[in-house]
């Protein structure tokens, strides 16, 4: 997930002060609306020393009613909290209906900064995660709002931030030893952040990453996450109160949640990550050096298959992408020199009727490699938080909870001994339509282009949403994402390649 987000973004002071105060008044007028309405929420602030935390706790509630809300920094336990089960300190701290606790530090302590520390020890482990996750399962089922922010930046800023408050007397306390040692063993400690990130991200309390290294930035996307929680909150139990009442959403007096939902919805969007818009798309090789690099990895790869079935590993690949993105034109050049007993392509149509009668997973389980073979997937189970989420043929809570789902199960997989590799095949706008053009044109390719592609692409805006999201929340090192280039063909071919190889090379030396 970390590896994915783009720590540059940054906002102008103009822009920052034009949109602070609408926030500010939108943020107090939410307040006070769970008030009336006894919704309780808890407010998490997390991620790396230095990020800004405290900073930006203290710039959040400048714009609440003091008298509604509380803030918890936490630290290490005190001898009365160790003498209680671990999740007993923030039990005591959850908010009564209508106020907020926000904590700066929270019980992610114990699977973090305890966990570099070695006072977690890694057998508790899956305990604690079931211990945090059922409390927040259970606060959430009662009706609490949980929102959990994640404050990012990379080791270099963060040492930077460090060094500066070191060199002022009156700051100098605020970097402890264990921030240094963090900060020295940064890839370390993010690998630790990643898994609880993970094993934490669920539909009922997600987590958003907050790119903390340009601090206007960060302040304005964690105002506008808290307004949309809140608004989404407050707009859900309004229209179920209209419903009781045999109203609908228009006829109902108060529709300001409403409009704050779709507001901070649209404003969202502009700060997402945008993970498609670092691709370079002008990548590409001469024909000259394609078939040169081309005809050498294939027989890599070739050589390379055999070995899989000897050492009995498993490879899962999976193919995403913009129609006429080249999934077609890369598994084909994938396969050419496999031996075809050792590897299935699984081409992903929209699901039949007994696919129907299943878990939307059920159809990829019986399709998955056993030991020594590879499993290729053109489309994968990933569309369910993408064609199915924006076509509307799920619920938002059956897409959202999608993401744990997918990442349990390439997790299992892997635990498995599976190599696992999933392939973004990425265009911009301009190459599709002239793909799609050019497959009109030809009558041997004219069985490519369908009406339905041409649909698709009017919603693009939704769908590279979408795209964003789903590759920041099930990228990870047991199965990453890898956007592929795809403009020119011949690089994208390459580059799917030389990936397979890479990562199959990886593995056999491992097991040397």
């Amino acid at each position: 997930m970390l590896e994915k987000v783009d720590l540059t973004k940054k906002m102008s002071k103009e822009e920052y002060r034009e949109k602070m105060p609408q926030l500010e008044a939108k943020l107090g007028f939410l307040q006070r609306r769970c008030k009336e309405l006894k919704i309780p929420v808890l407010i998490v602030f997390e991620g790396f020393g230095a990020s800004g935390k405290g900073l930006q706790i203290g710039r959040l509630i400048q714009s609440m009613d003091p008298r509604g809300f509380q803030v918890y920094p936490i630290k290490n336990e005190t001898d009365e909290e160790r003498m209680h089960p671990f999740m007993w300190r923030f039990w005591t701290k959850t908010p009564e209906r209508g106020r907020f606790s926000i904590f700066d530090g929270s019980w992610y302590r114990k699977v973090l900064i305890d966990r570099f520390e070695m006072r977690t020890r890694e057998k508790e482990l899956p305990a604690v995660f079931h211990s945090i996750n059922s409390f927040e399962e259970q606060l959430a089922d009662d009706g609490n709002v949980i929102i959990k922010l994640f404050l990012d930046i990379d080791k270099k800023e963060q040492k930077k931030r460090f060094d500066k408050l070191r060199k002022n007397k009156e700051s100098e306390w605020r970097v402890s030893q264990g921030d240094l040692e963090r900060n020295a063993r940064y890839d370390e400690y993010a690998s630790m952040m990643e898994d609880m990130l993970f094993k934490t991200d669920s539909d009922y309390a997600p987590w958003t990453i907050i790119e903390a290294t340009d601090r206007r930035f960060a302040t304005v996307k964690i105002y506008t996450t808290v307004i949309k929680a809140l608004a989404d909150r407050i707009e859900a139990i309004q229209e179920e109160m209209g419903t009781k009442n045999g109203m609908k959403p228009a006829e109902m007096e108060d529709t300001r949640a409403a409009d704050l939902a779709r507001e901070a919805d649209r404003e969202m969007r502009s700060l997402q990550v945008s993970i498609l818009s670092k691709a370079d798309l002008s990548l590409k090789y001469t024909r000259e050096e394609y078939k040169l690099k081309l005809d050498k990895l294939q027989k890599k790869l070739e050589k390379l298959h055999g070995e899989l079935y000897r050492r009995r590993i498993p490879v899962v690949l999976g193919f995403e992408g913009w129609d006429a993105g080249g999934k077609g034109g890369a598994i084909k050049r994938l396969t050419a020199r496999m031996d075809s007993r050792g590897y299935a392509v699984n081409p992903t149509a929209s699901p039949n009727d007994i696919e129907k009668a299943h878990h939307y997973l059920w159809r990829f389980w019986r399709a998955m490699p056993k030991d020594g073979h590879v499993a290729i997937f053109d489309r994968t189970w990933y569309g369910r938080v993408m064609v199915e989420r924006i076509e509307g043929f799920c619920t938002k809570e059956e897409w959202q909870r999608a993401y744990k789902e997918i990442n349990d199960m390439e997790k299992d997989l892997h635990d498995a001994g599976a190599i696992v590799i999933k392939f973004w095949m990425h265009i911009d706008k301009d190459e599709q339509e002239r793909r799609f053009k050019e497959r009109q044109e030809n009558p041997e390719k004219q069985w490519k282009i369908t009406d339905e592609d041409w649909r698709n692409r009017e919603k693009w805006d939704q769908y590279e949403d979408a795209v964003n999201e789903m590759l920041l929340r099930t990228s990870t090192d047991y199965a990453p994402w890898v956007v592929v280039e795809g403009n020119d063909k011949y690089y994208a071919r390459v580059k799917v390649l030389r990936t397979v190889v890479e990562a199959i090379e990886k593995r056999i030396g491992e097991m040397k």
